[in-house]
C-alpha cells in the first residue's frame, strides 16, 4: 500500500557556529502526498532519490547578503537532487524518467517541469549519481574555476586544498590533463594516497601531519603557479608566501571558516601585493551559458577514463541528510558526498 505522507526537512533556527543536532533542522514527516490527478499542465510529481550535500550549504543558512538569498526559518533546506518523475503532466517528462533540480531536502514535489528540473543525459560509462558530482556542478565547479579563472596551461604547477573532496578531485585531474604538476592537500594518509595512486596527482600532503608546514615548503620549493582553494585559513596563508609572481589563486571555498561566527582572514595579504597575485572568486551560476561545452568535455573525459570518481553515499534516508552535513565540515567523504534518500531500482539509459 501506498504511503499517504512524505517526509521533508526545514531550517528550524539559524546557526551561530556549528549545525546544532536537533536544533538547525526538523524532519516533518506528515506532509500529505499530493494526488496524481491535482496537478496541472505542465506539472510534474518528482521523487528524490539521491540528495547532493555541499559545504556551500553552510553558507545558506545565515541571513547574510550572498550569491542567493538565504535559506528562511521554516523552510525547506534548498538542495540538489536526481530522482525520478512518479506522474506527469508534461510530455517531454515522462513517468518513470530522471531528472536534476534543485528541489531541496524533501521525498516529493510537485515540480513546473521546464522551469524546476532538467532533463538526464548520461554519457558512456556514466551512473545517474554523477549528474551531482563530476557531471553536475561539482565538475562544472571545477571546470570553470581551473580553465577560466585559473587559466591552467602546460608546465604550471597546481597547488589544490581540499583535493579529496568532489571539487578538489576533479580540479587536480582537469590540471594534469592540461599538462600541469600537481599537488594536492587532504585530511588524511588514506586520501593522499587515493590522489596520488588512483587519480594522478604527483603529490599529495596531508595537513594533519606534524611535519606538515616544513613538507608544504618542501613540495613548493619551486613555487606556485595557481592555487585552487576549498579551505581558507592557516593553508592559504601557507600557499600565499609560497606564491610565483602573477600567480592566479582561484577562491572557490573556504571550509575551513563556514561554522565560525569568527572566520579568519588571510594574514599574509601582502604577498598578494608584492608578487603581484590575481585572486578571483567565482561563482559557477556565471557560467551557465557555457554549461553545454562543459558538460561535453566533462563526459567525454569520464567516458575515456581520463576522470575518475569516488562517492561517500549515507544511507537511511532523508532523516540523515543533517548528520550527513556535519559529517561534511569533519571531513568524512573521500570525493563526492550524497545522501541516498531513495535507492533506484534500475539502471538510466546512457545518451548515445
Amino acid at each position: 500500500m501506498a504511503t499517504s505522507t512524505y517526509t521533508s526537512v526545514v531550517l528550524a533556527k539559524r546557526p551561530k557556529d556549528n549545525i546544532v543536532a536537533g536544533e538547525t533542522f526538523k524532519v516533518v514527516s506528515d506532509n500529505p502526498v499530493p494526488a496524481a490527478d491535482s496537478l496541472k499542465d505542465g506539472e510534474v510529481l518528482f521523487e528524490t532519490n539521491y540528495l547532493s550535500i555541499d559545504p556551500a550549504m553552510r553558507g545558506w543558512l545565515n541571513d547574510t547578503r550572498s550569491y542567493v538569498p538565504p535559506v528562511g526559518v521554516g523552510e525547506v533546506m534548498r538542495g540538489l537532487v536526481v530522482g525520478t518523475v512518479k506522474a506527469s503532466k508534461d510530455p517531454s517528462f515522462p513517468v518513470g524518467s530522471y531528472a536534476t533540480g534543485t528541489v531541496g531536502w524533501r521525498e516529493l514535489k510537485v515540480c513546473k517541469a521546464k522551469k524546476e528540473l532538467q532533463k538526464v543525459h548520461l554519457p558512456r560509462g556514466a551512473q545517474l549519481t554523477d549528474l551531482l558530482s563530476v557531471l553536475g556542478m561539482t565538475g562544472l565547479t571545477a571546470y570553470f574555476g581551473i580553465l577560466d579563472v585559473g587559466k591552467v596551461k602546460a608546465g604550471d604547477f597546481v597547488v589544490v586544498s581540499g583535493a579529496a573532496g568532489a571539487t578538489g578531485s576533479v580540479v587536480g585531474q582537469i590540471a594534469k590533463l592540461k599538462g600541469a604538476t600537481v599537488l594536492g592537500i587532504a585530511g588524511s594518509d588514506d586520501k593522499c594516497r587515493w590522489l596520488v595512486e588512483e587519480l594522478g596527482f604527483d603529490g599529495a600532503l596531508n595537513y594533519k601531519d606534524k611535519q606538515f608546514f616544513k613538507k608544504f615548503r618542501d613540495a613548493t620549493k619551486n613555487l606556485i603557479d595557481v592555487y585552487f582553494d576549498n579551505v581558507g585559513g592557516e593553508v592559504l596563508d601557507m600557499a600565499l608566501g609560497r606564491a610565483k609572481p602573477h600567480a592566479r589563486f582561484v577562491m572557490c571555498g573556504g571550509i575551513s571558516q563556514y561554522n565560525t561566527s569568527k572566520p579568519q582572514g588571510p594574514k599574509n595579504y601582502l604577498m598578494i601585493i608584492s608578487m603581484r597575485i590575481r585572486m578571483e572568486g567565482f561563482i559557477v551560476f556565471d557560467y551557465e551559458k557555457e554549461y553545454p561545452r562543459a558538460l561535453r568535455d566533462l563526459g567525454q573525459w569520464l567516458s575515456e577514463g581520463k576522470i575518475k570518481r569516488k562517492e561517500t553515499i549515507v544511507k537511511g534516508g532523508l532523516v540523515k541528510a543533517e548528520e550527513a552535513l556535519r559529517d561534511l565540515y569533519n571531513g568524512i567523504n573521500t570525493g563526492k558526498l550524497m545522501v541516498e534518500v531513495k535507492p533506484v531500482a534500475t539502471k538510466a539509459h546512457p545518451s548515445l
